[in-house]
C-alpha cells in the first residue's frame, strides 16, 4: 500500500511540476479541450461541406448536373423522398466519408483553374467524368447506391422480369454492381460508344 502511495505521490507532482511557465496537468488539460474544439471544428467543417447547398454553390455544378438531376426520379417523385447530391456521391460511413471528401479535393483544383467553368468545357470533359465516377462506384460496389438501396428488401415480384432477373442474379452473386446498369440514373449520358453494355 505504501508503495502504491509513494507511486502515487511521485505522478501527481510530476503533473503539477510547471515545464518553463505552466504545469503539465495544466497543458494536458489545455491540449485536450484543444482536441475537442479542434474535431468539433472539423465535423462541423465536414458536414456543412457534405449539403446539397454546398455543392451547388459553384455554378460548374449548380447550371450542369443539378439542372439534369431536376429531371429524374431521384429528385422528384410519388413518394416525396429526394437524394441529394452528397446521398449520390460521398458515402455515409466516416471513414469512406473521408476517403471521398480526400478524393474530391481535387475539384477544388479543377475550380481555381477553371477545368470546366463554362458548359462547352463540360460537355467536352464530359465522358471524363463519367467514367471517374462510374469507376469509382465500381470500385466501392456501389456504396453510395446501397445507403439507401438495399438489395435484402428488394421485392422482386415488384420489379420488371428483366430486372427481377438481373437483380436476383448478377447482383446477388456479386458479378455486378449498381453502376453496370444504372449508368445515367440521375444525370445525363455522355457519348456512350465503346461503352461495354451500351
Amino acid at each position: 500500500m505504501k508503495a502504491l502511495s509513494a507511486l502515487l505521490r511521485r505522478y501527481w507532482t510530476v503533473l503539477r511540476r510547471p515545464s518553463v511557465h505552466y504545469s503539465l496537468g495544466f497543458l494536458t488539460l489545455g491540449g485536450f479541450i484543444a482536441g475537442i474544439v479542434f474535431w468539433g471544428g472539423f465535423n462541423t467543417a465536414l458536414e456543412a461541406t457534405n449539403t446539397e447547398t454546398f455543392c451547388i454553390s459553384c455554378h460548374e455544378m449548380r447550371d450542369n448536373v443539378f439542372v439534369e438531376l431536376k429531371d429524374t426520379i431521384h429528385y422528384s417523385n410519388r413518394s416525396g423522398v429526394r437524394a441529394t447530391c452528397p446521398d449520390c456521391h460521398v458515402p455515409h460511413q466516416w471513414t469512406d466519408k473521408i476517403a471521398r471528401k480526400m478524393q474530391a479535393s481535387k475539384e477544388v483544383w479543377g475550380k481555381i483553374f477553371g477545368t470546366i467553368n463554362s458548359r462547352d468545357k463540360f460537355l467536352e470533359k464530359r465522358r471524363e467524368l463519367a467514367e471517374h465516377e462510374w469507376a469509382r462506384l465500381k470500385a466501392n460496389d456501389s456504396l453510395e447506391c446501397r445507403n439507401c438501396h438495399n438489395f435484402e428488401f428488394m421485392d422482386f415480384t415488384r420489379q420488371s422480369v428483366r430486372a427481377r432477373q438481373m437483380h436476383s442474379t448478377a447482383l446477388s452473386a456479386g458479378t455486378a454492381t449498381c453502376i453496370d446498369c444504372h449508368k445515367g440514373i440521375a444525370h445525363r449520358l455522355p457519348d456512350m460508344s465503346g461503352v461495354p453494355g451500351w
